[in-house]
């Protein structure tokens, strides 16, 4: 899927911006893509643009110009987050789906419809109103991260067996030690990995380093010595199926569920995401501090990281409960 084939030029612009100017990966720019289009199908519902009965999917926005995007007004959007909190499928390919996106994914294409218009208003001065300027975002909830205790990684490490015991392991260990996220992880190449660091690729394609532990080098430097090369246009991928093809999200995804099952976990609760959040509270309670860990993780707003504070206090309002004086009580003494 490419915008090129179909956006139109007042969407194609905004998108090449944010590609050319702004760094923005191809993934994220599809992402603005998919927003924005299922924004201006709506509105061309909404103004009577489309007869009646077409399906939603198959409007086409290859004939929405400068002129229609600057009609929408503010009313429209709040018409269209109501669309988004009704009807939207949460999983539109999926056989089996609720309908009605969450505070978080219509916070997300709020935000898609913020930088159109600050780009179309601001960047490139094509229009003098932006509709969405004084817009409220939906409130979202604020819930605190889910993480594998101390034991239960070390649980879910010691339970790793089988074929690819070396690079599962490596890979959970990375996931564990270092806070990857799987796009990072499967994006890793053979000229990334280092003795005592690891070079990734982050959102937008930022660039960091990320040092290993000892156990964690070690993990690497089993896989490696088990790690058959490839005669592939992939052979530069440090992370390799079954096939010798750079592994995919999804492989990762089912090889984490695999092995948290084995090691007696509940594998609906966690995933490798969650590996990601344990890596960060596990750190944060042994004393890395908030802005080393936002580095460390690649979190571009400190305010991403400092979710892991929330799960600190409340480890620290638990240890209070804890206490072995928690439920003491003073006896009355004689006479009072």
């Amino acid at each position: 899927m490419s915008y090129r084939d179909d956006a139109p030029e007042v969407v194609r612009g905004f998108l090449t911006y944010h590609e050319t100017i702004k760094g923005h990966s191809q993934k994220t720019v599809d992402e603005y893509y998919l927003d924005l289009r299922t924004f201006l199908r709506y509105m061309k519902v909404l103004k009577g643009r489309v007869p009646p009965d077409t399906d939603f999917d198959e409007i086409s926005i290859s004939d929405v110009d400068l002129s229609f995007v600057g009609s929408v007004t503010l009313s429209d959007v709040y018409e269209y987050l109501g669309f988004l909190s009704r009807e939207r499928a949460k999983h539109p390919n999926s056989a089996d789906t609720d309908h009605g996106l969450n505070a978080n994914s219509r916070a997300r294409k709020i935000a898609t419809l913020r930088s159109f218009y600050k780009y179309l208003t601001v960047k490139t001065n094509q229009l003098k109103e932006n509709p969405v300027q004084d817009m409220d975002t939906p409130k979202k909830p604020k819930t605190l991260p889910r993480y594998l205790s101390l034991e239960e990684s070390r649980a879910l490490l010691s339970s790793i067996d089988g074929a690819n015991k070396e690079r599962d392991y490596c890979i959970l260990m990375i996931f564990l030690s270092c806070g990857l996220r799987i796009s990072e992880l499967v994006g890793l190449n053979i000229n990334d990995v280092r003795k005592e660091s690891l070079r990734v690729y982050g959102k937008g394609g930022k660039e960091r380093i990320v040092y290993v532990n000892d156990a964690c080098a070690q993990a690497i430097e089993d896989y490696m010595a088990v790690r058959r090369d490839t005669a592939t246009a992939e052979r530069r991928a440090f992370f390799l199926s079954s096939r010798r093809t750079r592994i995919s999200r999804s492989t990762v995804h089912a090889l984490v569920k695999k092995h948290l099952l084995e090691a007696g976990l509940d594998a609906s609760k966690y995933s490798s995401h969650k590996l990601r959040h344990t890596a960060a509270t596990l750190m944060l309670h042994n004393g890395v501090d908030v802005r080393t860990l936002q580095e460390l993780l690649g979190h571009e707003h400190l305010n991403t990281t400092e979710i892991y504070t929330h799960v600190e206090s409340e480890g620290l309002r638990k240890a209070a409960e804890l206490s072995p004086l928690a439920d003491f009580r003073p006896e009355e003494k004689n006479g009072k």
